[in-house]
């Protein structure tokens, strides 16, 4: 498999490159510290305008805090990231299996009064026992369900606003750590998403397609095949 970037391109220079094959990237630096002003003006400036941005809202509301007194941590965060073409990404609430039920009602205080020019994701990985509660409470927030490619969760086609959010995972035990290569053939997996992206799109929803290493070994790989068969074009040579 090839490396995705160049030979000889620097690190400083691995977004820009990035930037120009795909047309969102998730951050998950955010999910431990909310990035500086300067910070994101780089981001933003290395990008052209057509990309987008996910960042993650800080572990501090979703794991530590559980949704209690947590204000402060959401605004830090969306009065520095509209800087990064809100309209282009969402914002990801990613919540743990620990995360049950009963935090529902907690889970609508943060979505309220949230700034209506962004779009919102949340990620919960229990959504087998409560899904259409979840489901009622997002649609009346305008926020999307997550829709994360694990083998114990229940996909839903039930879509709560004007766009979609798909996240690729795999086990972190299943994977190594050397993320140079595609480690783990899961073509029959990814064959089930193509066909449901371009419906989605028929439906004039926007999608957002993330993929993270665990899931083959290789997340720029993994985008470039699904990005192919979806659109028939591919992204790299």
């Amino acid at each position: 498999m090839w490396p995705f970037y160049p030979t000889g391109t620097l690190p400083r220079d691995f977004l820009a490159d990035y930037s120009q094959h795909f047309g969102v990237m998730e951050i998950d630096s955010t999910f431990c510290q909310i990035p500086t002003a300067k910070m994101v003006d780089v981001w933003s400036v290395a990008t052209p305008k057509r990309f987008g941005f996910a960042p993650k809202v800080p572990q501090a509301v979703t794991r530590e805090k559980r949704l209690q007194n947590c204000a402060a941590e959401p605004d830090a965060l969306l009065s520095t990231m509209p800087r990064l073409r809100p309209e282009r990404g969402p914002r990801v609430f990613p919540f743990d299996a620990s995360f049950r039920v009963d935090s529902l009602p907690m889970l609508a205080e943060p979505l309220t009064g949230l700034p209506s020019d962004l779009r919102y994701a949340v990620d919960v990985r229990r959504r087998d026992r409560f899904c259409h509660m979840l489901c009622r409470l997002l649609e009346e927030h305008h926020t999307v369900l997550v829709l994360a490619g694990l083998n114990y969760l229940r996909e839903l086609e039930r879509v709560s606003t004007d766009f979609d959010s798909v996240r690729l995972l795999g086990r972190r035990s299943g994977t190594p750590g050397d993320f140079s290569r595609v480690r783990l053939d899961q073509k029959p997996e990814l064959t089930l998403w193509p066909g449901r992206i371009r419906e989605y799109l028929r439906r004039g929803l926007m999608v957002f397609v993330l993929a993270n290493n665990r899931f083959q070994g290789h997340s720029t790989a993994t985008a470039c095949a699904l990005l192919a068969e979806t659109t028939g074009v591919a992204s790299k040579p």
